[in-house]
């Protein structure tokens, strides 16, 4: 990484720099929400000479997704290969800057406009007092210029202002013209470098998170990728199973799984776009061919059910790799890690690095091998006496709901098939739920029925 290069910038040369491409507003930036009169006051600040604070730029060959219209404007791309300048610091002051200069009308998210050329200099207006304004009610009009007139009109517009302001006229435009704007160029840093320093500067210390970062480094306008969009039409499709509440980090960890058997957050943070892309489809399709495995075969209702997540990374890699159903032994050793995972706490810490480690165990069944284990699981009376107190969201306690809808538990009053759904979950703490838990209860009513370990 070069240290960072300072430098500046005229208006002219910046604004031609915004409308060849060139800078850009990363996706992860916060929306425009200055107003008008806060616009106004940047603007006098600048007639003025006063400091308005640095542009932080990160110049780089990466492309990310990106706001592509500052100001609204329809802006070109530049070629691959050209570098970009994303701002990482001083995105409102930029827009504010380009929309006032330039006379741009905003449609905020609302639908409200606000029209940047109605931001006026008033020239009666002393060095002391507020010479940019957009209230001027009561002004006399013809002392009062828009910015854009300022800047573009011909002779003859400044010209048809009274001989009194001429002098002004010409001072504050050259003042605009020739304002140097002082900028920070940061150079040759990879992306999360890149975003580490826009949480440091802009968002009181909130870091990004990675599925924010991999969502604007691996935006494709030509492919038609945003992995945003690709993510929610993933959720819209597990909605169906009510699995919708599986993570976008879970869906990190897969790709990452599947692309290199790694998950950390620098590993996923150093996967080449263009990879990423040509994988996705099959990767969304492996894990959805995992939830319907969970949802048909271990009978698993819902995505809230399931006691870790992280699951849905080693089965999806095995379905990547194995796009039938596993019958024989493929079947029997998948169910054997899956509850091992499950009743044993698996990941319940150091998920990245265990699921490298069971990546490899996958790959074993994927051969017809039983793989070892180095962790045992404890299924004493005892033990889930001990450990059993119900709480919905204790990963124990999920295992053996899962247990139960595996073996497909019946009512006690009608002996029908009790429905673990979502609303079953939101009314976990109830004292019917709880009472079905009770030492007591399992003792009178119920057996605990073993489940199959291979050892």
């Amino acid at each position: 990484m070069q240290l960072p290069e300072p430098q500046t910038k005229t208006f002219p040369s910046l604004v031609s720099a915004i409308e060849q491409g060139q800078i850009k507003i990363p996706q992860f930036q916060r929306d425009f929400v200055w107003t008008m009169q806060k616009s106004a006051g940047l603007i006098d600040s600048v007639i003025k000479g006063y400091p308005i604070g640095t542009f932080i730029f990160w110049r780089t060959k990466e492309r990310l997704c990106s706001v592509r219209n500052i100001g609204g404007q329809v802006l070109p791309e530049p070629e691959q290969g050209d570098f970009v300048d994303y701002v990482l610091d001083g995105q409102q002051r930029l827009t504010s800057l380009f929309a006032s200069l330039k006379g741009i009308t905003l449609i905020r998210e609302d639908g409200r406009e606000d029209d940047f050329s109605k931001i006026f200099l008033d020239l009666e207006s002393q060095e002391s007092d507020q010479i940019v304004i957009t209230d001027i009610e009561d002004k006399n009009e013809k002392s009062l210029i828009s910015i854009l007139a300022l800047l573009t009109g011909d002779f003859m517009v400044l010209a048809s202002y009274p001989q009194e302001y001429h002098e002004k006229l010409k001072t504050y435009k050259n003042r605009i013209e020739s304002y140097q704007y002082s900028i920070i160029q940061v150079k040759d840093t990879p992306i999360e470098i890149a975003t580490e320093i826009f949480t440091r500067i802009n968002v009181g210390g909130k870091p990004l998170s990675l599925f924010e970062i991999m969502v604007a480094k691996t935006f494709d306008d030509k492919r038609q990728f945003d992995l945003a969009e690709k993510f929610q039409e993933l959720v819209d499709n597990l909605k169906p199973f009510n699995y919708e509440t599986i993570s976008d980090a879970t869906v990190l960890q897969t790709i990452s799984i599947i692309l290199s058997k790694e998950c950390k957050r620098q590993v996923i943070l150093r996967l080449e776009k263009n990879k990423f892309i040509d994988v996705w489809d099959k990767a969304k399709d492996s894990i959805e061919r995992t939830v319907e495995y969970f949802k048909n075969y271990y009978r698993i209702p819902v995505s809230q059910l399931l006691p870790y997540n992280a699951l849905i990374a080693p089965f999806s890699y095995f379905f990547f790799h194995h796009p039938d159903k596993p019958i024989g032994d493929k079947q029997k050793f998948l169910e054997d890690f899956f509850w091992r995972c499950s009743l044993s706490g698996r990941y319940s810490s150091s998920v990245e690095s265990k699921l490298a480690q069971d990546v490899k165990r996958i790959d074993q069944i994927l051969a017809n091998q039983l793989p070892s284990y180095d962790w045992s699981i404890d299924t004493s009376e005892e033990f889930i006496e001990n450990n059993g107190w119900f709480s919905a969201a204790r990963s124990y306690i999920k295992a053996i709901l899962c247990l139960y809808a595996y073996l497909q538990p019946k009512s006690f009053n009608d002996n029908s098939i009790v429905n673990i759904s979502n609303y079953w979950l939101k009314q976990a703490n109830s004292k019917t739920i709880i009472t079905f838990f009770q030492k007591r209860t399992l003792r009178k009513r119920t057996t605990m029925t073993s489940i199959s370990i291979i050892f």
